[in-house]
């Protein structure tokens, strides 16, 4: 994965970073992320772990559809970010507008919550260290285990 800071190929600092990938103890460890949607009968819950960064941003996209098909409150559990860049604060502001009421992000981590804060992001948003617990089911019906 690139950002803005990452050099491109065939410019000097691919040596630099050729080198940082061949030392297995020295290179960054990434978690990819992962975003689900859990309907239930008075909310939508919407899952992520890992890093939310643009490689899901077409599943946060597709998450946004499907909590607005549903037009039940939202809920965001964010208890397994280990990090989240521009797409993430994004989504959580696209979120925000097309809710039918202000949406919940709970088990908000201390990092995700720094970056709501900075961003303002977090003042469109209810944020909530707990967990109000969970009626929800995925598609085949089955209670999923979060947490």
């Amino acid at each position: 994965m690139r950002d803005a800071n990452s050099p491109t190929s065939g410019g000097p600092a691919d040596s630099d970073s050729a080198l940082e990938t061949t030392t297995a103890s020295s290179s960054p460890v990434t978690d990819p992320g992962s975003v689900h949607v859990l309907v239930g009968s008075e909310r939508t819950r919407i899952v992520l772990s890992g890093d939310i960064d643009a490689d899901v941003a077409p599943d946060l996209q597709e998450a946004t559809a499907e909590a607005e098909r549903a037009r039940l409150p939202i809920e965001v559990d964010c208890h397994h970010v280990t990090f989240m860049d521009s797409s993430g604060v994004a989504f959580l502001a696209r979120l925000s507008t097309r809710s039918p009421a202000r949406v919940r992000v709970i088990r908000v981590p201390p990092t995700v919550r720094f970056l709501l804060e900075v961003t303002r992001i977090g003042e469109l948003l209810d944020l909530d260290d707990g967990d109000p617990g969970s009626d929800m089911t995925v598609p085949d019906g089955t209670t999923p285990q979060v947490g």
